[in-house]
C-alpha cells in the first residue's frame, strides 16, 4: 500500500510541476557561433539543437508543462520550438510556451540574471498555479530523468533541491561548488572556489551545481520578490538565491548519478557544458566514436527535435581520381559528398563537400558548401558557409589565425563573415537567399 501511495504522490507532483527552461542568454564563449542566435539554438549532434536535450528530458520524465523564457536573438529558437514542439494537447493542460522578454517590471529592464528572468514572469507562473518549479538551463547537453530528482525532493521534504554532478577536484574551480554533509544536505555554496570542498568520503571529487533546481512554488515566489528588492543582488540563482538560503531552509543536493539516463549500468553519467568552442567541437566529434559517451541510439530515451523532410545522404563518384566517401563519421540527411573524402567528422543537414576535397576531424554545420580541392582539418565550419575552392585550414596555425578564429586547443572556427573578409583570390562564394 505504501508503494502505491508513493507512486500516486509522485504522479500528482509531476502533473503539478512547471518546468522553466531558461534560454535567454547569448553564450558569448562560443564566439561567432552565437553572433546570430542564442546558445540554446546552436545546432548539436547532426540534426538537433542544444535546447532539445532539456526539453526531451522533460517529456521523457513525464513533465508536460514547460515554458521557455527567451531574450537574446531568439528568432531561430522561437521558430525551432514552434515547428518542432507544437505537438502538445492544450485541452489536457500540456504545453511548451514561449515567454519572450517583455520588460514586465516597474524598472522596464531586460532580464538581469537567471532569477530575474523567472521573477519577471511571476504573474504568468501564478496563472498556471504549479506546486513545484523546475528550473533548467537551456544550454547543456545531458539525459536526466527529472522524475527521480522530484521523487528525491519529496522524500527528503526539501524546500529546494539542487542537481549536482561529480567532477574531479582539480576541475571544480571552474564551477559553482556545493558543500554537503553526510546526508547530502547543502551546507555551503561557493562560486568557482580556489579550494573546492570535496564530497564526503571522496577527497578526489567535488559536487558542481548543474544549474538545475526544484523549488516549492510558494517559497520561490517569496525569494524572488525579496531578491528583486535587493539593489546589491546580481539576481542570479547560483550567486544570490541559493547562498542566501543556507541555514534558513532545507537545501538538498541531488546526485546526478542517481537520475542520469545511461545506455548501460556502468556507463558514464553524461553531462556537458558545451559553452566554449573547444568543448563544442569535442562533444560533437565524440559522437563519431565507435562507442560515444552520449548514446543517441537509445530508443528508450529519445531526443525529440524538428524533423525537417530531407533526402538521404548521398555519396557519388568512385574512381582513382575522386571517390565520395565518409569514414568514422556521422553524416546527416540532405548531405552530398561528391568525390570528396570525409574522415572522423560530423556533417549536419544539407552539407555539400565537393570533388577532390578532404575534411578531417571537423564539424560542419547545416547548409555549408565546401568547394573543390579544399583541405579542412580540426575545424568548425559555420552555418551556410560557402568555402572557396582550394582553401586549406588546419595545416598552418599562424595563417589560420590571421583569417579565422583559432582556439587554445588549435580548433579553427570558420564563419561566412570571416570568409567574406578574405583577401581577393581567397574570397568566398556568395550565400544564396534562404
Amino acid at each position: 500500500m505504501e508503494q502505491i501511495d508513493v507512486a500516486y504522490d509522485l504522479n500528482r507532483a509531476l502533473k503539478g510541476t512547471l518546468a522553466l527552461v531558461l534560454a535567454g542568454g547569448r553564450g558569448s564563449r562560443l564566439m561567432a557561433l552565437t553572433d546570430d542566435e542564442a546558445k540554446p539554438a546552436v545546432p548539436f549532434a547532426g540534426k538537433f539543437r542544444i535546447i532539445d536535450f532539456p526539453l526531451s528530458n522533460c517529456i521523457n520524465s513525464g513533465i508536460r508543462r514547460i515554458a521557455v523564457p527567451t531574450q537574446y536573438k531568439a528568432h531561430t529558437l522561437i521558430r525551432h520550438i514552434q515547428r518542432g514542439w507544437s505537438f502538445f494537447r492544450a485541452e489536457i493542460n500540456e504545453f511548451v510556451e514561449l515567454w519572450p522578454a517583455q520588460q514586465q517590471t516597474r524598472d522596464e529592464a531586460w532580464y538581469r540574471g537567471t532569477a530575474d528572468a523567472v521573477y519577471q514572469n511571476l504573474d504568468t507562473i501564478r496563472a498556471h498555479d504549479p506546486d513545484y518549479i523546475l528550473i533548467l538551463a537551456g544550454d547543456h547537453v545531458y539525459r536526466q530523468d527529472y522524475s527521480r530528482m522530484l521523487a528525491h525532493h519529496l522524500e527528503t521534504g526539501a524546500d529546494v533541491t539542487v542537481s549536482c554532478v561529480e567532477v574531479p577536484l582539480k576541475q571544480a574551480t571552474g564551477f559553482g561548488c556545493v558543500d554537503v554533509d553526510e546526508t547530502d544536505s547543502i551546507v555551503g555554496f561557493l562560486e568557482k572556489p580556489a579550494n573546492p570542498p570535496h564530497i564526503p568520503g571522496d577527497p578526489t571529487r567535488a559536487f558542481a551545481s548543474m544549474g538545475i533546481y526544484i523549488f516549492n512554488r510558494d517559497l520561490l515566489e517569496r525569494l524572488l520578490e525579496s531578491d528583486a528588492d535587493t539593489p546589491t543582488s546580481s539576481h542570479d540563482f547560483g550567486k544570490d538565491i541559493i547562498p542566501s538560503l543556507l541555514g534558513r531552509y532545507k537545501l538538498m543536493a541531488h546526485r546526478f548519478s542517481d537520475s542520469a539516463v545511461r545506455s548501460a549500468p556502468d556507463a558514464e553519467p553524461y553531462w556537458r557544458d558545451v559553452g566554449t568552442v573547444d568543448a563544442y567541437w569535442e562533444a560533437n566529434l565524440d559522437l563519431v566514436n565507435v562507442t560515444p559517451a552520449l548514446d543517441l541510439y537509445d530508443h528508450s530515451w529519445p531526443i525529440w527535435t524538428y524533423q525537417e523532410q530531407l533526402p538521404s545522404a548521398k555519396f557519388v563518384f568512385d574512381n582513382e581520381q575522386r571517390r565520395g566517401m565518409a569514414v568514422d563519421s556521422l553524416v546527416s540527411g540532405g548531405c552530398i559528398v561528391s568525390g570528396a573524402t570525409v574522415r572522423r567528422s560530423l556533417l549536419f543537414s544539407n552539407v555539400r563537400v565537393n570533388s577532390f576535397s578532404l575534411v578531417e576531424d571537423t564539424v560542419v554545420l547545416p547548409g555549408a558548401d565546401i568547394g573543390r580541392n579544399c583541405r579542412i582539418k580540426r575545424a568548425i565550419v559555420g552555418n551556410r558557409c560557402r568555402v572557396p575552392e582550394g582553401l586549406v585550414v588546419g595545416e598552418d596555425r599562424e595563417a589560420d589565425a590571421r583569417r579565422f578564429h583559432v582556439t587554445e586547443d588549435g580548433v579553427t572556427l570558420i564563419t561566412q563573415r570571416m570568409l567574406e573578409a578574405l583577401p581577393a583570390g581567397e574570397g568566398a562564394r556568395p550565400v544564396p537567399a534562404a
